[in-house]
């Protein structure tokens, strides 16, 4: 009531000039405490800044990766408390995005196939053994819609003259947002588009993946055709560049080609504080001959299933809205990369060794995929409904993200750039939260 009383006497000054000077008198106190916080946040980075960047557990040891559930009921007493959890890993990656100086160390061991473990196999892994067939069966779950996750929710459908794309996405308890696309490709075998996402040096010449800076083989083998890649991709101007240790193998069953693609551990390249390395990567097709969209029945057509996911470092809900602005804008540049990759292929060109090896695969017959199938009992579905909709899982509230936003650019003293963009960002998600 005194607030309340003295903003009253202020409003019955005679004149709007002596109103207007005696707000200004009364609001000054509370801009200089304000400026004052500012300024002493900024100057003054404490101890607890980086405490979420030790929040996650380190190897294990074990020799499978623990499951979603047992890694959150094992986290620094947070398992009971799924919001904390989500509070927890939703600073970790804003902490660990704002403040490029170290190794990534906020990676999540969601299940084997999505991440390698840091055991005592690691000299194994590196010898080409670190993709097997349980990762097979991740993939082969995911494209049957048996690996027992959350819905799919739907995002777009986009198509070209000669190409036609669906995405979804979904979220769980822990983990960055998981993506799932289905894009066909008229007049183009499975063959070719096989070989044409594994060219990495056919994606460098062409330059049809902009993000793409360097690409290259550090081990192959001639029995299964397992590669062992690094990338370095480009990042918007306010992040640094970002590194791939990448591990990659291929089954084919007849004319279906399943092609995983992670992030695996190679401890014969050091890490290095820029390009910053992302240890969550998974991205994996399921590739096969699909009906023409002309409508005449005939198989000519090619259908790419993608499976994608990674802990880029960047709050993941930012991440979200980069990828809903600007997946179509990527995706659609795919095509004009296959057609010219036809026609290089049609002119006699010789094969690059990236391409020679996607010629390698392991075989598998149908019936090993069925037996797959017995080792799940849960199934995932796709909802149709937009993903401008609200979805069961709440988004972060407004309020949390400009005031998180506001915390994080005062405990950091990363300059007034990232600043400026972190202040951008919450105000844009302040936007969307009106709208929805």
């Amino acid at each position: 009531m005194g607030l309340v009383s003295v903003f009253w006497e202020i409003l019955k000054k005679p004149t709007i000039g002596d109103v207007v000077r005696e707000l200004l008198i009364f609001i000054a106190p509370l801009w200089v405490a304000v400026i004052v916080g500012v300024l002493v946040g900024w100057a003054w980075k404490p101890k607890w800044a980086n405490i979420g960047r030790e929040m996650f557990m380190d190897c294990s040891g074990s020799k499978n990766s623990a499951p979603a559930e047992s890694s959150e009921s094992s986290s620094s007493g947070f398992g009971s408390l799924p919001s904390l959890n989500l509070i927890k890993f939703q600073l970790s990656s804003a902490i660990s995005w704002i403040s490029d100086d170290g190794p990534q160390k906020d990676s999540f061991f969601l299940s084997p196939t999505l991440h390698s473990n840091c055991s005592s196999s690691q000299n194994e892994k590196e010898k080409l053994g670190f993709l097997t067939d349980d990762d097979l069966e991740h993939l082969y779950k995911l494209v049957e819609e048996k690996d027992g996750g959350p819905a799919w929710i739907h995002m777009m459908d986009k198509s070209t003259p000669t190409m036609g794309y669906q995405a979804w996405q979904r979220d769980l308890e822990i983990g960055p947002t998981q993506y799932r696309s289905r894009t066909v490709f008229d007049d183009a075998t499975p063959e070719m588009v096989r070989d044409f996402f594994w060219d990495d040096e056919f994606r460098s010449k062409l330059k049809w993946d902009e993000m793409l800076l360097s690409a290259e083989t550090l081990e192959s083998s001639p029995t299964d055709g397992t590669m062992m890649v690094q990338w370095v991709r480009k990042f918007p101007f306010f992040c640094s560049d970002r590194e791939y240790l990448i591990g990659r193998r291929i089954w084919s069953c007849g004319r279906t080609y399943y092609c995983v693609t992670k992030g695996v551990p190679y401890p014969s390249i050091p890490r290095k504080t820029k390009p910053r390395r992302v240890d969550l990567y998974y991205s994996s097709w399921c590739i096969r001959a699909a009906e023409s969209r002309k409508g005449d029945g005939q198989l000519t057509a090619c259908e790419v299933l993608l499976f994608h996911h990674e802990n880029m470092g960047i709050p993941w809900e930012i991440a979200k809205l980069g990828v809903k602005l600007g997946m179509w804008g990527t995706v659609r540049k795919i095509d004009p990369g296959l057609r010219a990759y036809q026609t290089e292929r049609a002119s006699g060109a010789a094969l690059s060794h990236s391409a020679s090896m996607a010629q390698i695969n392991t075989k598998v017959t149908q019936d090993y995929l069925r037996s797959l199938e017995s080792n799940s009992n849960d199934s995932s579905e796709l909802e149709t409904h937009n993903s401008s909709e609200k979805p069961g899982k709440n988004n972060i509230p407004k309020l949390v993200v400009v005031g998180g936003a506001i915390a994080v650019a005062c405990i950091l003293d990363r300059g007034l750039l990232t600043k400026a963009v972190i202040f951008g960002v919450a105000r844009r998600f302040a936007k969307i939260g009106r709208r929805l």
